[in-house]
C-alpha cells in the first residue's frame, strides 16, 4: 500500500534577480513500514525535497500525499524529523528532552514519564531520564534524538543524514539500532545520505537523483537477502559489494 505520494514535484528559489530550479518532476511512491533512501550529487535537491516532504514549505508545484491526505491538510506532528544535530535542549534534562513534542502538543502529561522511559529502555539508554546532554556522547545523544521524534508517534521518518556526525563505531550502532527500532514501530522512513553503503544497509529501495536540477535518475531495489538482515551484518554479505559497485557506477555517470 502506497503511504508517501509525491507527484510532478518542481521546486525554484527565487532572488531579486534570478530563479534557480533545484527539483524537476519529481513523482514517486514509498510504501507503508518501507525505509528508502535519497542519495544522489551535490545540489541534487535531495534535503530540499525532504524539507518539502516535511511540511517546511511548500513545493513550487506538485503535491505531496501521506497516507492518502494531502501534506498542507495534516497536522505537522504526523511527520518526524531527525537531523544530523540532536539539537537537544541543554537546560532540559533528558527525559524533558524526549517529551518536548508531547507537551507541545498537550498530550497527557501523566503518560509522559512513562514513554520517555519506555523509548528510553527500547533504545538502550534505560537510566539517563535525569541526566543532561552534556553528560552524554554524540551517539549517546542521537539516540535520544531518535526516541523524542518516536515520542510523538509520527506516521513517517525523515532522517537527514543523522550519522554523518558520528565516529564510524557509533555510526554503525545507530544503523543497527535505528532500523531495529522502526521495524519494530513499523514506521515509514526516508533516509537522505552521500554514503552509499550506508543507503544499502538501511535501505529496501535507493533512489538516485541527477542534479541541475534533480530529477529522479534511478531506483535501485536491494535484494531481499539483504533486508533481512541488520545493517552491519549487510556490510559483511558478498552481495553488498556487488550492489555498491552497481550503484557507484550509475552515480559516477552522473558526472
Amino acid at each position: 500500500m502506497t503511504f508517501l505520494q509525491l507527484e510532478n514535484i518542481h521546486h525554484s528559489y527565487f532572488s531579486n534577480t534570478q530563479a534557480k530550479e533545484v527539483l524537476r518532476a519529481i513523482s514517486l511512491a514509498i510504501r507503508e513500514g518501507e525505509f528508502v533512501s535519497f542519495i544522489g550529487p551535490s545540489g541534487c535537491g535531495k534535503t530540499t525535497l525532504l524539507s518539502i516532504i516535511a511540511g517546511l514549505f511548500p513545493a513550487t508545484e506538485g503535491k505531496v500525499y501521506i497516507d492518502g491526505e494531502e501534506l498542507a491538510t495534516l497536522h505537522q506532528p504526523s511527520i518526524g524529523y531527525m537531523l544530523q544535530q540532536d539539537y537537544l535542549f541543554p537546560w532540559k534534562t533528558i527525559e524533558e528532552n524526549v517529551t518536548i513534542g508531547l507537551k507541545m502538543m498537550e498530550r497527557n502529561t501523566k503518560t509522559h514519564k512513562v514513554t520517555a522511559n519506555a523509548l528510553l529502555q527500547e533504545i538502550g539508554l534505560p537510566h539517563v531520564g535525569s541526566n543532561y546532554p552534556r553528560e552524554l556522547s554524540g551517539g549517546m545523544r542521537q539516540r535520544v534524538a531518535l526516541a523524542r521524534t518516536l515520542a510523538v508517534n509520527p506516521k513517517i521518518l525523515l532522517l537527514d543524514e543523522p550519522f554523518s556526525a558520528l565516529d564510524y563505531q557509533s555510526k554503525l550502532k545507530l544503523e543497527d539500532l535505528v532500523v531495529e527500532t522502526l521495524k519494530a514501530y513499523k514506521k515509514t522512513a526516508v533516509l537522505v545520505t552521500h554514503d552509499i553503503g550506508e543507503a544499502i544497509a538501511m535501505s529496501e529501495r535507493v533512489f538516485l537523483f541527477s542534479a541541475n536540477p534533480g530529477t529522479l535518475h534511478k531506483v535501485f531495489e536491494i535484494p531481499q537477502a539483504l533486508q533481512e538482515l541488520s545493517p552491519f551484518e549487510v556490510r559483511q554479505h558478498p552481495t553488498y559489494a556487488e550492489v555498491f559497485q552497481t550503484i557507484w557506477k550509475e552515480l559516477e555517470s552522473l558526472g
